[in-house]
C-alpha cells in the first residue's frame, strides 16, 4: 500500500517538471508568428536554447511544485522515502534524464507545426500517448502482456514510470539509466535533423 500511495505522489509531483500534458515550449507560437526565423539566424542553437530555458523551468518547477507535495505526503500519508543515498542518487539521475526525453518529445511536437500550421491535433495525440503510456495514469507494470511490454520499451515510460521505479527501488539502477539515455539520444537526434529541416523550409520560403 504504501508503494502504491508514494506512485500516486510522484507522478502528480512529475507533471509540472515534465510537462506530462504537453506544451511548455514557445516554439509553436514563433512559428506561426514568423518569429523562428530569426531564432534560426541567431549563433546559438534554437534546440541547445531551447533546451536549457525548459530544464531551468523543469528545475524550478521540481523544486517549488513536486518537493512540497512529496514533503506532505510523508508527513501525512506515509510515503516511502528511500534511506539508501545511492537510491537517491539513482532517482536523481533517472529524473535529469526523464526530463531530456521529456523535451525531446516535446520538442519535435512544437517543431511539427512548421508544417502542420495548427497543432492542436498532434498535442492532444501527445496528451494521449504521454498520459497513458508514460505510466501517469496506471503503473506500466500491471499491463498485460504484449502491451506491457510494448509501454515499457516506449520513450514515454522513461518519464514517469522508470524514475519511479528508481525511487522505489524495483529498476536495475544501470540498464535502467541507460534505457533512459537511449530514448534521450534518440529523440534529441530527431530534434537536431527537425531544426535543420525547419531552416531549410524557411530559407526555401524566403524567411
Amino acid at each position: 500500500m504504501a508503494d502504491a500511495i508514494t506512485f500516486c505522489f510522484i507522478t502528480q509531483a512529475f507533471i509540472g517538471p515534465m510537462q506530462l500534458f504537453g506544451g511548455g515550449l514557445s516554439i509553436p507560437e514563433r512559428i506561426r508568428s514568423g518569429d523562428i526565423a530569426l531564432d534560426l539566424v541567431r549563433p546559438a542553437s534554437l534546440q541547445l536554447w531551447t533546451l536549457a530555458e525548459d530544464l531551468g523551468r523543469g528545475a524550478y518547477l521540481f523544486i517549488v511544485r513536486s518537493i512540497p507535495p512529496m514533503l506532505l505526503g510523508a508527513a501525512l500519508f506515509g510515503i516511502v522515502l528511500p534511506t539508501d543515498p545511492g537510491r537517491w542518487l539513482a532517482f536523481l539521475a533517472g529524473f535529469a534524464i526523464a526530463l531530456l526525453v521529456s523535451f525531446g518529445w516535446r520538442y519535435l511536437v512544437a517543431l511539427s507545426v512548421c508544417w502542420l500550421l495548427d497543432d492542436r491535433g498532434v498535442a492532444v495525440l501527445s496528451l494521449v500517448l504521454t498520459t497513458f503510456f508514460s505510466g501517469m495514469m496506471l503503473p506500466l507494470r500491471i499491463f498485460p502482456g504484449w502491451l506491457g511490454d510494448l509501454a515499457g520499451a516506449l520513450p514515454w515510460a522513461a518519464m514517469v514510470q522508470l524514475p519511479t521505479d528508481l525511487y522505489l527501488g524495483k529498476a536495475p539502477v544501470l540498464d535502467t539509466l541507460a534505457f533512459q539515455a537511449f530514448w534521450a539520444v534518440v529523440l534529441l537526434g530527431l530534434g537536431m535533423l527537425g531544426t535543420r529541416a525547419i531552416r531549410h523550409k524557411v530559407v526555401i520560403q524566403g524567411g
